[in-house]
């Protein structure tokens, strides 16, 4: 019998620490995998997603075997209206 994607484990790493995750799992579900807690800023737009070289990844973009994620400070645009400062 074939194994299915999502019973295929991957392992990539969030924050330094390894985690296995289902091979068609997102950049969140291995945050989510990680720590919950986290998982959740992100989705609340509090943090963000990079990858190894400091890109900012969509939580809902697919992981790949060794691929490497970190949990950075959301970025804000700093934009303002006339006469407010950023």
């Amino acid at each position: 019998m074939a194994e299915s994607a999502s019973s295929r484990a991957t392992r990539v790493y969030v924050n330094s620490v390894p985690v296995d995750v289902a091979a068609d799992a997102t950049a969140l579900d291995a945050v989510r995998a990680l720590d919950a807690g986290i998982a959740a800023s992100v989705v609340a737009g509090e943090r963000a997603i990079a990858d190894s070289r400091g890109i900012v990844t969509p939580p809902s973009g697919p992981v790949h075997g060794g691929a490497i994620y970190r949990i950075v400070r959301k970025r804000t645009t700093g934009t303002s209206e006339p006469g407010e400062e950023a």
